[in-house]
């Protein structure tokens, strides 16, 4: 199956929506305190369309994933206990949420590859994101894909764990 990647639309919006939906229940229902505090929101998604900053992967006309990209833009990452592989211009990446009924085909993985290939497009070698201790599916995707642990962010009061891929080439 081929997928696109994609800047998402304001036509885009309720289906993005609906996806983030579905990956707060799926937080609740796991026993994660992740996302069960108002945030992500659709005032939150639409936001990120108006800035350029949504992405999403397609089937065709279906949206089946989405994310937040932005660059040297994530003002909890100043502060961490802990330490960045890198100083320089990184790419971080937020909001990550995979359709209901396209779970367990490796979109995440394929969504995560596809940062990856934005990053090293705007000549980024650093990409940086962070989770909830208590989501094993996104830790266990980061190990998968080589990223490292740098250490603990703060996010509206809850420690986040934070990690840092280098890209080579």
């Amino acid at each position: 199956m081929e997928y696109k990647f994609r800047k998402a639309s304001h036509e885009d919006l309720s289906h993005i929506w609906e996806i983030l939906e579905q990956a707060i229940k799926r937080r609740k229902h796991d026993g994660s305190g992740q996302w069960q505090d108002g945030y992500p929101n659709f005032a939150v998604v639409q936001n990120d369309i108006d800035n350029g900053t949504g992405y999403v992967l397609a089937d065709e006309m279906t949206i089946v994933a989405y994310c937040a990209i932005m660059v040297n833009d994530e003002p909890a990452y100043a502060t961490i206990e802990g330490k960045w592989l890198t100083d320089g211009d990184f790419v971080v990446y937020h909001r990550v949420a995979v359709s209901e009924k396209y779970l367990g085909r490796g979109l995440a993985h394929k969504l995560l590859e596809h940062i990856h290939g934005f990053a090293l497009q705007h000549g980024i070698r650093s990409v940086r994101a962070d989770t909830n201790y208590d989501n094993p599916a996104m830790l266990k995707l980061f190990e998968k894909m080589g990223y490292r642990y740098c250490g603990e962010v703060m996010f509206r009061g809850t420690p986040r764990k934070a990690f840092e891929k280098v890209l080579t080439a």
